[in-house]
């Protein structure tokens, strides 16, 4: 389809009159203007080109405006249609409005109403073409950090990025520890202007001692060491997104500094007595309840309502188990890639039992355990090894009988994958009888002499 001007309007009407009116009329106000006598003329029309704004009579002797849209509906999804009836109150003209027209106008029109009415609809569309490009944009974020999910949480979560990206006002990211806060705001700058700076801090990494100069920089003299100028990290972010991670271990005395900069975008250098002027967004994050800590005091009131501007919530994993196959199948790529393996598979059992889990780390948890597991282990099918002890005792049902209906391609490496199955056996058995050879053997069908044998020949004796 030919990429047309976003100001190109095709008019739609059996009536040429009116046709060459609606024409003239919007091409003074400086739009691309084509017309149609009919639906059928102005569906071949919209095979080749795109029209943001379609301008349709209802009544046509070939098809109908309310079928028309029907079918624009269908073939260009992304054009906007505006109606023009001269029987508004036998109901076709909201009948079109239930299947989806933008707006509809009466005859006999008055100039300026049409002229208005068709400004509304291009400046809507084109604000639907950029979200979504900027939705393709965030998609393609995948590949670069991992934002996946198809649970109703995770769409809206993605649906608020794209729609803060286009401001530069402070952000402040909430969440439990392991969740993606960082993650989330490296995609606001990749919508943004990937080309700008992003610089991130965390604020409980570094000594108060130090932190100051670390943001603001310092001038050369001011203190024992400082030999030359050192820039901060609002001079390197400008033009930029500055994230500070972890807002809350921000000491009071930086609070006040950092409103300032929030309110004028001015402050100085350490030792010096110049003001420098910054274009810097503050993304800030924490895992800490922030509305406690200001009740508190030990977070400043007037520092949390600026950085609070817009509120982004990141849900942890356990409202959103649906999406652990999805982050599963990305992080098994992203560590097979890494590790120079084949693709590993995981079987269905342990996806059951991994869907089950709270994951207390949350997404961070997850991707740990599958680069643990891609890393350690040398079959291509992911075995019990991925889960820690401590994930083991979370979750609630054993992770026995092991086993999976997935056999890849490349085949496997059946004594290796035997010997950690039948080790994950021996372990439970003694699990479950607290220890007790003789009943754990009886357990698992074996003679206590080949239970011990087999302790001693995995070293779990």
């Amino acid at each position: 389809m030919e990429q047309s001007s976003p100001q190109r309007i095709l008019v739609v009407d059996d009536e040429k009159g009116l046709r060459t009116t609606l024409r003239v009329l919007l091409s003074k106000e400086g739009y691309e203007v084509d017309t149609a006598s009919g639906g059928l003329e102005a569906l071949e029309k919209i095979k080749t080109t795109f029209y943001p704004v379609i301008v349709s009579d209802i009544r046509m002797p070939d098809l109908s405006g309310i079928e028309l849209l029907k079918l624009v509906q269908e073939k260009s999804p992304r054009s906007i249609m505006i109606l023009i009836t001269a029987y508004a109150s036998d109901g076709t003209a909201s009948e079109g409005l239930k299947y989806g027209a933008y707006d509809y106008i009466s005859k006999p029109f008055k100039n300026e109403e049409i002229k208005n009415v068709v400004k509304n609809a291009l400046e809507r569309q084109l604000l639907k073409e950029e979200n979504l490009k900027l939705k393709q944009k965030l998609a393609e974020s995948v590949e670069h950090y991992g934002i996946i999910g198809s649970s109703k949480p995770m769409k809206q979560l993605m649906d608020l990025v794209v729609r803060v990206s286009k401001t530069r006002t402070p952000i402040l990211i909430t969440g439990e520890s392991g969740v993606g806060k960082e993650v989330i705001a490296k995609a606001i700058h990749l919508l943004q202007n990937p080309e700008s700076p992003f610089v991130p801090l965390n604020c409980g990494g570094i000594p108060e001692n130090l932190l100051e100069s670390e943001l603001f920089g310092y001038k050369k003299g001011a203190f024992t060491g400082a030999v030359t100028d050192k820039p901060g990290l609002f001079e390197t972010a400008d033009g930029g997104i500055l994230f500070l991670d972890e807002i809350g271990e921000l000491p009071l005395s930086l609070q006040v500094k950092l409103l300032r900069v929030l309110q004028d975008q001015i402050f100085r250098r350490l030792g010096d007595n110049r003001d420098i002027k910054v274009d810097v967004q503050i993304i800030s994050a924490t895992n800490r309840d922030i509305n406690k800590e200001v009740l508190e005091k030990r977070f400043r009131e007037d520092l949390f309502f600026r950085l609070n501007v817009i509120n982004i919530h990141v849900p942890p994993l356990r409202e959103r188990r649906e999406d652990i196959p999805l982050l599963l199948e990305y992080f098994i790529k992203k560590y097979s890639k890494k590790y120079g393996r084949k693709e590993i598979k995981i079987s269905s059992y342990i996806l059951k039992e991994l869907e089950k889990y709270d994951f207390p780390g949350n997404v961070r948890e997850l991707e740990n355990m599958v680069e643990r597991a891609i890393a350690l282990q040398d079959t291509n099918i992911i075995l019990p090894g991925i889960y820690h002890s401590q994930t083991i005792d979370a979750i609630e049902q054993p992770i026995l009988p092991f086993y999976t209906s997935d056999f890849p391609e490349e085949g496997v490496d059946l004594p290796a994958l035997l010997e950690e199955i039948e080790k994950t056996y021996l372990s439970e058995a003694l699990k479950r009888c607290q220890g007790k050879k003789v009943e754990a053997a009886h357990l698992v069908g074996m003679t206590f002499r080949s239970f011990r044998y087999k302790l001693e020949k995995y070293q779990m004796d």
